[in-house]
């Protein structure tokens, strides 16, 4: 652990030196944006527009989820590696302009999506939309470099989740195309005056990669691509998205749980839940700037079989009445730490050099490649009648063993440092 660590972009608000400032609002707003449409509208919407309004199978729809997930990640990794090799990466311009490109993509993908009516059509909207994901991707993960200082990305991260956890009141296709074509209007037309190049202030945004490009992992040394450092991380956040998306689409499939929560017809217990978003994101932004990155993980496996676990008692139990809020404020917690930690661990592992690369392959592979698989999976177990507490109890076997598997790691590992220094 290290020091309480105070937020740089204050420092530049009380010297009124306002482009870092600005720079940090606009990127939360294409991060929030990225997050919603990527996760909360795909994911979601795309299940009610394949199963309720298509009429297609789960079974049909997990396939087709898992060709979105496999091509997304191939195009971001293409994507990603191109950036690096062509040195756009460190070209706010050249990504300024590919992040227009696919939010415009987007928002023709996201005004049609309610009229899409046969399983050809569906298919068609899955891959233009996989193809714009893969270049989203790494474009808009590669601009932390330009727009938010290393000491305040877990703070940005935070925020940027919480905004995106906002949900609409009803998870449909069309409630979900309404609120995103509102926003991204407006969003296209600031994208497309920054993207023109004309206005001073990007200029200066240009020039902040110089002091905000290398990540705090990669001081002083840089983090290969190629090392065991950087894959195991791939690994454990693959992990944790596999888990929560594969425990939390059953969950919204279960009435008992979804209607006494995130989508109560009780204002009172929505509000509960914004509230536990806001304390979520800010205890989130605070343990990610000081701690360091393996006991952060060690806590969201923690937090996810203890949340699992709650539920599948809660399940054992039968209780009459709705179930206790316990159960959503321990999964937010859960979700506000794992988001944030990803949304800042890829830069963190960066230089401008390699960010392109690096946020394809972790936002990639770890975000959407292990998302969407593990929406498949859940399909396909619906499919099969497997009971929700069989559901959950596997969603809780891998949590714990994947925290058990980091605990003695750590274990080992401190065991390695203390006999090496007592060689010494």
């Amino acid at each position: 652990m290290t020091a309480i660590v105070t937020v740089k972009l204050l420092e530049y608000a009380v010297d009124r030196d306002w482009p870092p400032v600005v720079g940090a609002l606009l990127f939360v707003s294409l991060l929030t944006a990225g997050y919603y449409y990527n996760l909360t509208f795909v994911q979601l919407g795309l299940f009610d527009l394949g199963v309720n309004r298509v009429g297609m199978s789960h079974v049909g729809v997990s396939l087709a989820m898992a060709l979105l997930a496999l091509l997304a990640f191939l195009t971001a990794v293409v994507t990603g590696v191109a950036l690096d090799r062509t040195g756009w990466s460190q070209t706010l311009l050249v990504k300024l302009r590919l992040v227009l490109a696919v939010v415009l993509t987007q928002l023709v993908l996201t005004a049609v999506a309610p009229l899409v009516t046969t399983p050809a059509q569906f298919l068609g909207w899955v891959v233009v939309c996989a193809i714009s994901l893969g270049v989203g991707m790494p474009t808009t993960l590669s601009l932390t470099i330009d727009f938010v200082p290393v000491r305040d990305r877990g703070y940005v991260a935070a925020l940027s989740f919480f905004v995106a956890a906002i949900y609409p009141l009803e998870w449909s296709i069309e409630e979900f195309s309404t609120v995103l074509v509102a926003a991204m209007i407006p969003g296209a037309v600031v994208l497309a005056l920054l993207a023109s190049g004309r206005l001073g202030i990007v200029e200066t945004f240009a020039e902040q990669h110089r002091e905000f490009g290398t990540g705090r992992f990669c001081r002083p040394d840089p983090v290969s691509t190629w090392s065991l450092t950087f894959w195991t991380l791939v690994v454990l956040m693959f992990g944790v998205f596999f888990i929560d998306s594969l425990g939390f689409l059953r969950l919204v499939e279960t009435p008992t749980y979804i209607f006494t929560s995130w989508q109560s017809p009780d204002l009172r217990v929505r509000l509960f839940i914004a509230f536990a978003h806001v304390v979520g994101a800010g205890m989130a932004g605070v343990l990610y700037t000081n701690f360091e990155r393996r006991w952060l993980f060690l806590w969201v496996f923690g937090l996810f079989s203890v949340t699992h676990l709650l539920y599948t008692f809660d399940i054992r139990a039968a209780q009459a009445g709705d179930p206790s809020l316990l159960l959503p404020l321990f999964y937010v917690l859960a979700v506000s730490f794992y988001t944030t930690l990803n949304f800042a661990l890829w830069p963190d592992l960066s230089t401008p050099e390699t960010i392109g690369t690096h946020s394809a392959i972790g936002l990639g592979m770890a975000g959407f490649l292990a998302t969407f698989l593990s929406t498949g999976v859940a399909l396909y177990f619906q499919a099969l009648e497997v009971t929700l507490f069989d559901h959950l109890n596997v969603v809780n076997a891998l949590a714990l063993l994947l925290f058990v598997s980091l605990a003695v790691l750590l274990y080992v590992r401190r065991m390695i440092v203390l006999a090496r220094t007592g060689e010494a």
